[in-house]
């Protein structure tokens, strides 16, 4: 089938159906809902059997619906309407959710139903909810509705909302009133389910040292009392404030005002948690091990990794080296496994083009170290999606693990044609090859596990499950280091290493990508500096770009009706 994708920006759910249906055979194009012209316009020129709209803030024209089958993605249950479906159910911490996938008609979310799905509600964020159980209760209601289209003998179902079997109701905007925060009265699970259902955005509106801020990546502060609302600690980046039975560990933090940004706590508030104690307890990085084999996580909010961070993961790296485990698995964190560059330390930063300096260079010390390791074996182990430094991270490992559901985005030029470090330049071509390497630069677009695992980018694809249980990525690494062959392949891994530094050294490749970066930071074309600042303040995009939106390419457009042919089949790669 032909699919447009109608997004009001490329987020982690439609880039994964993009991927799924990429995957499934299906010819997929995306646009951007810019304003209702452009719709008409992007429906006119691909000439879609579907248009999917798996995330929009506002409803599809009425022109285009009526003319064209139109889907709507709602993160919500069978009856369910309204904006705020997902934060309510965090909110009121329901046991159960889903997602349901219905014909978009005049009222919002009111449709007949194609397909749902169920999952159980886990205690986590709304943002992390999303990029799981909800993006993968979505790709499962969205194939089911495809298919039951294809199949001709389906007729959706339209809801009666007074039916005593549907949950579902409609629900208003969830506004800063219905999450205020009762410092006095209310107890930590509240607290944290206030937070979370407003996490990564609105947040949630307080006051701390006379200012308006936003909370957000709030957790447990186990063994911490103090008078509720009072500052008591601090962690890391985070701060810990007392609750009525406990305390919370809150990350980060904006202030109200316009171009704020969201930061971690302690730089909101620098002087303030100078003089606050340090306990233990908001932990991005730890270590844990089984028998011969080590795991070291980092679950760095956002999956971004600035300066400060990059060197005391290196620091438990090398840390990590000092214990005797002949396996080490990278195992990054359970939302993002890395993205990279802390965009927003760099934007909030007094020279920016100084910070991104130190950030890459705090980047590609740590890669360095990851590809010199030779005493033992290395595996990136992705549960979460990666994004453009983050996956050259992961490629520094002897082995990259990939759980189903991942989504890689290895490129760096939609940030203002950035260049990127991280030794990619080493480190693609050697699995990919310079073709290849070549195409997937300039693609810039997602992939999934399986098209990485064709390239070479994976190399070995993990069930879904490994997300959550260890158990399973242990049980491949012990076997790995059991096989009688393991010391011949740490031997090779050796070998392999003094011939690739032998024809052009790590250094060579790194003073050649950071003499481009110089010039994406201090050069005299501002395009990353202007890309960064529209990322970090979320300015919507005035256009699509033509790597998604494949109907507007010149060669497209020379087809009959936007049709494009063989330009339109799905990306494949030898």
């Amino acid at each position: 089938m032909r699919i447009l994708l109608l997004v009001h920006s490329f987020n982690s759910l439609a880039q994964r159906l993009h991927v799924e249906l990429i995957e499934h055979g299906h010819m997929v194009s995306v646009e951007f809902d810019v304003n209702d012209t452009m719709t008409r316009e992007a429906v006119a020129l691909f000439d879609p059997d579907i248009v999917l709209a798996p995330f929009l803030k506002r409803a599809i024209p009425e022109d285009v619906w009526r003319a064209r089958r139109c889907l709507v993605v709602h993160p919500g249950i069978v009856g369910d309407r309204g904006p705020s479906a997902l934060d309510w159910a965090v909110l009121h911490g329901e046991r159960e959710w889903g997602v349901t996938v219905l014909e978009a008609e005049a009222e919002m979310d009111a449709g007949p139903v194609w397909a749902s799905a169920a999952f159980p509600m886990r205690a986590a964020t709304k943002s992390s909810l999303y990029r799981h159980e909800v993006t993968d209760s979505a790709v499962e209601a969205v194939l089911t509705a495809l298919a039951r289209m294809q199949s001709r003998s389906f007729v959706p179902q339209r809801l009666d909302p007074a039916a005593p079997n549907v949950r579902g109701r409609a629900r208003p905007l969830c506004r800063q009133n219905d999450r205020a925060i009762d410092w006095m009265n209310d107890p930590t699970a509240v607290v944290l389910r206030k937070i979370r259902s407003a996490d990564g955005t609105p947040g949630v509106r307080d006051r701390l040292y006379g200012r308006v801020i936003r909370l957000y990546d709030a957790h447990r502060a186990d063994g911490l009392t103090g008078r509720p609302g009072e500052v008591i600690a601090r962690c890391g980046g985070a701060l810990a404030r007392a609750t009525r039975d406990g305390a919370v560990w809150i990350g980060h933090m904006r202030e109200e005002h316009d171009r704020a940004l969201k930061l971690p706590a302690t730089h909101v508030f620098c002087q303030q948690s100078a003089v606050l104690p340090d306990a233990a307890g908001y932990a991005p990085i730890r270590y844990e091990e089984a028998g011969p084999v080590g795991f070291l996580h980092f679950a760095f909010y956002n999956g971004a990794m600035g300066t400060a961070q990059c060197e005391s993961l290196r620091v438990a790296y090398e840390q990590a080296l000092a214990r005797p485990t002949r396996v080490l698995v990278l195992m990054g964190g359970f939302d993002y496994w890395s993205n990279g560059i802390h965009l927003g330390l760099i934007e909030a930063a007094d020279s920016p083009a100084d910070e991104s300096w130190r950030n890459i260079n705090a980047m590609n010390d740590l890669v360095r170290d990851i590809i010199t390791t030779t005493d033992r074996f290395v595996v990136s182990a992705l549960r979460g999606n990666a994004g453009a430094g983050g996956v050259f991270l992961a490629l520094a490992a002897d082995e990259v693990w990939a759980c189903e559901g991942v989504v890689l985005s290895p490129h760096y030029k939609d940030m203002g044609n950035l260049y990127g470090s991280e030794y990619w330049t080493y480190l693609l071509p050697r699995r990919l090859g310079a073709e290849n390497t070549c195409r997937v630069m300039q693609a810039r677009l997602p992939m999934g596990p399986a098209e990485a695992h064709r390239l070479g980018l994976v190399d070995r694809i993990l069930p879904a499950s490994a997300r959550t249980d260890r158990a399973v990525i242990a049980s491949i690494a012990r076997t790995l280091e059991s096989d009688p062959c393991f010391d011949r392949l740490l031997a090779d891994k050796q070998r392999r290493r003094e011939v690739d530094e032998a024809q052009k050294p790590l250094d060579v490749y790194r003073l050649e990508e950071l003499g481009r970066m110089r010039l994406n930071f201090y050069g005299f074309d501002p395009s990353y500096h202007i890309a960064r600042y529209n990322f970090i303040h979320k300015i919507p995009k005035s256009r699509t770009p033509l790597t998604l939106a494949r109907h507007r390419s010149r060669v497209v457009s020379r087809y009959n009706g936007g049709r494009g042919g063989d330009s339109l089949k799905p990306r494949t790669m030898p």
